[in-house]
Order: C-alpha cells, then sequence, then structure tokens
C-alpha cells in the first residue's frame, strides 16, 4: 500500500487509477488508504461545476480544463454519472465527451457512478478527491450529476461552486425558487450565443440584487451583506457573485472565467475563506462517516428478519416508525 501511495505521489496515472478503484469499491479500502495519505492533503484548489442536464457541463468542463494546462496546472477531472436504479450501471459518458483531453500526462479523468447517492455526488468522491489532492495536482474539477434543483452536495465537497445556467431551458426563476443558485460561488450562463442569454443574465442579476441587507447563509456561514451583487458589499470577507457568460463548445469566455475562478481562490485564501470550507467540508464528511458506520452497525446488529418484522408492523399500522426506530437503538445498546 505505501508503495502504491508513493507512486500516486509521483504522478504515476495506473497508481492513482488502482487507490481510487480501492476507495471507490470498499469503505475498508478508504479507511487504510486516506489515513496513510492525508497528511499530503489540502493544497488542491477544488471547484464544483453543477446545473440542470443540457445547460453544458461537461462541455464547459472540458474548456476550462484546457485554459488551466495552457497555465501549467496539472489537472483531475472527477466526473460523477448517474446510476440506473434498476441495474446500478453507469454509462461514464464523460470520458467520450472529454477525450480531446486524452495524451496530455497533465490530466487525469475518472468517471465515478452515483451508485443511488442523492446530491450530485458519490459517496467515495470525497475520498477520490483526498487521493487526487495527494497525487499533487493542482486544480480538481467536480462535475455532478446534474440531477437539477436538489443538487447542492458540491458546495460541501468544493472550495469554488460554479452553478451553470443556460438560455431557453425553462423558467428563468425555477432554479431561484429551489435554492440550487444560493450554493454558488461564480454563476455561468452558457451557450451564451443563444436567443434569450441575455434575459437569463439579467434574471440572474436581478436576484442577487434582491438579496440586499439580508442574512444569507453561503456555504454553512450566516453573514450579513448590504448585497450579494457583484458591485454592492463592501465586507472583505463576503464573495460577491459574478454572473459569466460563456460559449463552451467555442472557447468563448472560458479565459475570462478562469480568471474569476482564480481570484476566488486568492480571494478565500487571503481570507478565512478557506479555512472556512475545509471546516464544512470536514464536518459533513464526518457527519456522512458516522451515517454509514451507523447503518453498518445497524446492519450488524439487527437481523434482517427483525427489519422484515418491524417494516411489515409499520405498513400494518400495529406501531409507529418512531417506536421502530427505538426498538432498533434498544437492540443496537445491547
Amino acid at each position: 500500500m505505501q508503495d502504491l501511495i508513493e507512486q500516486a505521489r509521483n504522478g504515476r496515472p495506473r497508481a492513482i487509477a488502482r487507490l481510487i478503484t480501492k476507495v471507490e469499491n470498499s469503505r475498508s479500502g478508504a479507511a487504510k488508504i486516506v489515513p496513510a495519505l492525508y497528511k499530503f492533503t489540502g493544497q488542491a484548489h477544488i471547484v464544483g461545476i453543477t446545473g440542470a442536464p443540457g445547460s453544458g457541463k461537461s462541455s464547459l468542463v472540458n474548456e476550462l480544463a484546457k485554459a488551466l494546462r495552457r497555465r501549467d496546472h496539472k489537472v483531475a477531472i472527477v466526473a460523477v454519472d448517474p446510476s440506473s436504479p434498476f441495474t446500478g450501471g453507469a454509462l461514464l459518458g464523460d470520458r467520450v465527451r472529454m477525450r480531446d483531453l486524452s495524451g496530455d500526462k497533465g490530466i487525469f479523468i475518472r468517471s465515478l457512478a452515483s451508485r443511488g447517492s442523492l446530491g450530485g455526488l458519490s459517496q467515495a468522491t470525497a475520498a477520490v478527491i483526498k487521493v487526487l489532492d495527494a497525487a499533487k495536482f493542482d486544480t480538481i474539477l467536480v462535475e455532478t450529476v446534474g440531477a437539477g434543483q436538489a443538487e447542492v452536495d458540491i458546495a460541501g465537497a468544493a472550495h469554488t461552486t460554479l452553478v451553470i445556467e443556460a438560455p431557453g431551458m425553462g423558467d428563468d426563476v425555477q432554479s431561484i425558487k429551489a435554492g440550487i443558485l444560493e450554493i454558488a460561488d461564480i454563476l455561468v450562463v452558457n451557450k451564451a450565443d443563444r436567443p434569450g442569454a441575455a434575459r437569463t443574465v439579467r434574471s440572474l442579476q436581478t436576484m442577487l440584487q434582491l438579496g440586499q441587507t439580508m442574512m444569507v447563509n453561503h456555504h454553512g456561514r450566516s453573514m450579513q451583506t448590504a448585497s450579494i451583487a457583484p458591485n454592492g458589499s463592501n465586507d472583505a470577507d463576503n464573495w460577491e457573485i459574478p454572473v459569466q457568460e460563456t460559449v463552451a463548445i467555442e472557447g468563448a469566455g472560458i479565459e475570462d472565467l478562469l480568471d474569476v475562478i482564480l481570484v476566488h481562490k486568492d480571494h478565500l485564501r487571503a481570507t478565512n475563506g478557506w479555512l472556512t470550507q475545509e471546516k464544512l467540508r470536514s464536518r459533513r464528511e464526518i457527519e456522512a462517516l458516522l451515517q454509514a458506520r451507523f447503518m453498518e452497525r445497524f446492519q450488524t446488529a439487527v437481523s434482517q428478519d427483525d427489519r422484515d418484522q418491524l417494516i411489515t408492523s409499520v405498513a400494518n399500522r400495529t406501531t409507529d416508525p418512531y417506536t421502530a426506530v427505538a426498538e432498533i437503538f434498544n437492540q443496537i445498546k445491547t
């Protein structure tokens, strides 16, 4: 294991891939690997990209990776694809979309199946990011499933979160109502050459301006802001959310977007934001691991027959869910 970690630290793609496979396929594997390489992590800038299907996330990631390479960044891409609820399989099609990145030794691409996880990420994503961080990648781009309005887990996994919108994809305020825009550090209107792009930009800017003089809970932090619009706040710790326009398939606006991403990275480093994000990521990861550990203990302590009996009792209204859970806890304690 130590030899594999050393090879990964030296940038050997095969060793990196083997470590990722181990942490993705087994919690016990992750429990051995992550502690061994954790001291080497904490340097990479993690950039999350989320948005509705069809907004052009994969094309944007593709072009961002090229732009980062032009600036001599080592880039890792983690693309999470949805799993079938019936077979458990996943297409992992992002490798096909990003085939023009192949051959560049400074880019590593890994597709992960969501395996039923909600929130747009695989349960193994945090451990995979740590492997790539320890392997000395400067920037890790994490593309989520694209589930839409409920896809907010990326805010707890990334330092910088991009929310991608595109014109002509329905109600301009639908995302605003759902709250997914609240996780954004940068809003991106992709496919900005399409009709309606200017209206989409104006809608987003209006939404940001409506945040004047209210408390916002951004990335787990409550902050008083005079405005969350791009030209509003005077608070040194507050990030002014910009709206960027791109046409990813043509590479238009990508360099400007990358400039803003790197400015946000510098902003986090210059303020307390980087530590705040690390604490948020750590808290959510610990909570997720605790939940997983509890479920393992539950499955070990309570037999399948007992579980089936409790479920039947709840379904038949002979007991209620709270009483059933209390019985389960009592069995686990004993």
